[in-house]
């Protein structure tokens, strides 16, 4: 009989380092909190930044296109994309139908993000230095996979 010693029986407290989502969780804390700070000077977070970018690479979209492309619901994306709006970085307006709305980048927006790049540049060369090119390679590949079981539910 094949068992871990990690892991638990159902009435004892499961060993979270067999918990892909806590694990998952716990990485992206601490990889968010390492580009935040480098992120720090150009004023924006690693979440702010990854949404600026997002919006520039599928260009103009709506609320529901934008959350599938961050993989976010939409109401955690409408948070998130409040302060951008009040900052002037993106514009959120109504689409053809009042009920759907529509997200631009705003030339500030492209700037502040151009801005910012060096900075995520250089978090990303941090990263790659500590687990070296072949590990930050799989690592990419891995999440990529993580996700897709994730969305096939």
């Amino acid at each position: 009989m094949a068992s871990s010693s990690r892991r638990s029986s159902r009435t004892e407290t499961p060993d979270l380092r067999d918990c892909a989502c806590f694990s998952v969780r716990r990485a992206a804390r601490a990889v968010t909190q390492l580009y935040d700070d480098v992120l720090r000077p150009s004023g924006l977070r690693a979440t702010q930044f990854s949404l600026l970018a997002v919006i520039r690479l599928t260009g103009t979209g709506t609320i529901t296109a934008l959350a599938d492309a961050a993989v976010m619901d939409r109401t955690t994306l409408t948070r998130n994309l409040k302060p951008l709006a009040e900052a002037g970085l993106v514009a959120v307006r109504e689409g053809e139908d009042a009920r759907v709305r529509k997200v631009t980048l705003t030339a500030a927006g492209r700037t502040r993000l151009a801005a910012a790049q060096p900075y995520w540049e250089q978090a990303q060369r941090r990263m790659t230095d500590a687990l070296g090119q072949p590990r930050m390679d799989s690592l990419l590949a891995d999440l990529s996979s993580a996700v897709a079981a994730g969305l096939a539910g």
